[in-house]
């Protein structure tokens, strides 16, 4: 197919599809005239993986670049590549260390130890989740730390078992990423929808539980 059938088949103009193949984010195409290229359904698969990666997840060109160059790396082990696409995916912590982040730091430790991960300490993910425990130790929240933290690691491993599993069905290292992206980038989008769902039925039940939500009925929870 022409440059023209690809973006409208993809939805990305064509000036985007340059700059893709200029910063090797996308594999140019094959040459069928000095100003004509084909490109093919690898094409499509990869321009979809590289909006996904930027729409949902955020990442800019040059970390999309990297976890691409993992996935293309046959010296990489699954576990490497998958590490490449989450590092980039984890939000980043900001802010400077102090004494309330390092302890919060040295909590993070103890619960990797605790729930048995195989995890390093400086994982991106185990800073964020550093700063987080930390912000909530500045606004006196202590409590809400002491009583959720290891409920929620627990929701999280049942979470991660199933996008690990999910993973797993792929074979091609490209459809690894992508299922990847599916299971943590759009997998945190649907997590976080479906727990916001939650807290609004758990206030309702909690605090209005004579109100019924407008719109179709509100069942019962199944037991």
């Amino acid at each position: 197919m022409r440059v023209g059938e690809l973006s409208r088949r993809t939805g990305v103009s064509v000036p985007t599809i340059k700059y893709y193949v200029r910063e090797g984010l996308l594999p140019a195409g094959q040459l069928s005239s000095p100003n004509q290229a084909s490109y093919d359904e690898s094409h499509v698969r990869r321009l979809k993986l590289i909006r996904a990666l930027i729409d949902v997840g955020g990442l800019p060109v040059s970390a999309i670049r990297e976890v691409l160059e993992a996935v293309e790396d046959p010296s990489r082990s699954v576990h490497k590549v998958l590490g490449a696409a989450h590092d980039h995916v984890a939000p980043k912590a900001a802010g400077e260390s102090d004494a309330d982040l390092e302890a919060a730091g040295d909590e993070v430790a103890e619960l990797i130890a605790r729930r048995g991960w195989r995890v390093e300490d400086d994982n991106p993910a185990a800073r964020s989740l550093a700063a987080a425990l930390a912000a909530l130790r500045r606004l006196g929240h202590e409590r809400f730390r002491d009583l959720s933290l290891d409920t929620y690691a627990e929701a999280a491993e049942r979470v991660a078992e199933v996008d690990i599993a999910y993973v797993a069905r792929e074979v091609g290292r490209e459809n690894l990423v992508e299922s990847t992206v599916i299971g943590t980038v759009l997998g945190d989008a649907v997590f976080t929808s479906l727990r916001r769902l939650a807290h609004v039925d758990a206030s309702a039940r909690m605090y209005a539980p004579g109100e019924q939500p407008e719109g179709a009925g509100h069942p019962e929870r199944p037991e």
